[in-house]
């Protein structure tokens, strides 16, 4: 009489583990092939289950092909500290990078800078003492970055700095300089189609506390204007500092406002849409939302909700994808662990988004 099956069992998982098993058995390097032979298992399917063992840190290959067992480590613990609870965009990247650590088995541990140089700095302590494997930073403060990067390295810790570069760190987000020229080009694009190719005033809401590469999203903004309105002169191009931040951006372009009552064609690019929201709040209470054209960068929910509004300054923005921060991270990080070479610095990929767009 024929043997009955196991309906409950798994054929790949069980096939699997007889390499696995295998490996562990044998306890020193063998080759696909050698593999193949012992468990009668298709090559195909051995190869499959070699590389996903191997992305997972259950075994390794050598350079000459050969696979073998590795004693498996505890869970790997990462530091995160993130920018502040209290901007949008921090809380995305954080929601997207504690997904894909739940994804691969890592355990994040995760704590919030708050907007604020110190307490970065004591959050890289505390997370250095805890003995995480690998710590990623979102600092703005950059006076502080030397510190947190001579403290971390002084520990032996791998460390990746999220759109703030820090010393003896791998950099990872969003290339500020080229996100700025796209902002820039969409403010270009509106004073062509509005105001007949003309600016009075072209204004930048700094973040300069993030430091010069972070500026470099106002500076792209800048050149974009200039190439495409050459007759804008460099006393109507200021800038101001807006701190990332939605009430010191409102009062800075309030101000601005109110010693320039008459002043229309005015183009302002921020270095955050939380800026950006703030110049818009200032505009709108002084009823100049004909007069003015606001571009920003993050693509936050709130931001498209008020590109929505057919009476807004808001024209766009520049998405910097913070869905796609997590998994790009998570992917860094192990391969940094590996050992594998990892460029020093990483872009995502951003994406403009105009009223038009959001209509669509």
């Amino acid at each position: 009489m024929p043997k009955k099956k196991n309906l409950y069992l798994i054929p790949v998982l069980s096939k699997a583990l007889d390499i696995l098993e295998l490996l562990q058995n044998e306890n020193r390097p063998l080759s696909l092939e050698a593999i193949h032979q012992r468990t009668r298992v298709s090559k195909t399917t051995v190869f499959r289950v070699l590389k996903t063992l191997v992305h997972r840190g259950y075994i390794v290959q050598a350079p000459d092909r050969t696979y073998r067992h590795v004693v498996r480590r505890r869970k790997m613990r990462f530091g995160f500290a993130g920018q502040s609870v209290e901007m949008p965009f921090s809380n995305d990247v954080t929601l997207s990078l504690s997904d894909a650590a739940r994804a691969v088995g890592v355990e994040l541990v995760i704590l919030d800078n708050h907007y604020d140089g110190p307490t970065a700095v004591q959050n890289a302590e505390a997370l250095i003492r805890s003995g995480v494997d690998l710590i990623f930073e979102f600092n703005v403060a950059h006076e502080v970055a030397p510190v947190i990067g001579d403290r971390v390295a002084a520990a032996g810790i791998p460390l990746i700095a999220i759109d703030i570069p820090h010393p003896n760190a791998i950099f990872f987000g969003v290339d500020n300089y080229r996100a700025g020229v796209d902002a820039g080009e969409l403010l270009s694009a509106h004073a062509a189609e509005y105001w007949k190719n003309t600016a009075t005033w072209m204004l930048g809401l700094d973040l300069q506390a993030a430091g010069t590469l972070v500026q470099g999203r106002i500076s792209g903004a800048f050149e974009a204007v200039h190439a495409a309105i050459p007759s804008l002169a460099p006393e109507q191009c200021l800038r101001m500092d807006g701190r990332g931040q939605f009430e010191a951006s409102r009062k800075a372009i309030g101000e601005f406002l109110d010693a320039h009552p008459k002043d229309r064609c005015i183009l302002i690019a921020a270095a955050t849409d939380t800026s950006a929201l703030g110049a818009v709040a200032a505009v709108r209470d002084r009823r100049r939302t004909q007069h003015v054209a606001i571009a920003g960068q993050d693509c936050i929910a709130d931001t498209v909700t008020e590109m929505s509004r057919a009476d807004s300054p808001m024209i766009g923005t520049v998405s910097h994808e913070p869905a796609t921060y997590g998994p790009s991270l998570m992917h860094l990080a192990l391969e940094l662990l590996k050992g594998q070479p990892v460029s020093p610095y990483n872009y995502v990929t951003h994406k403009v988004v105009s009223r038009a767009s959001v209509a669509r």
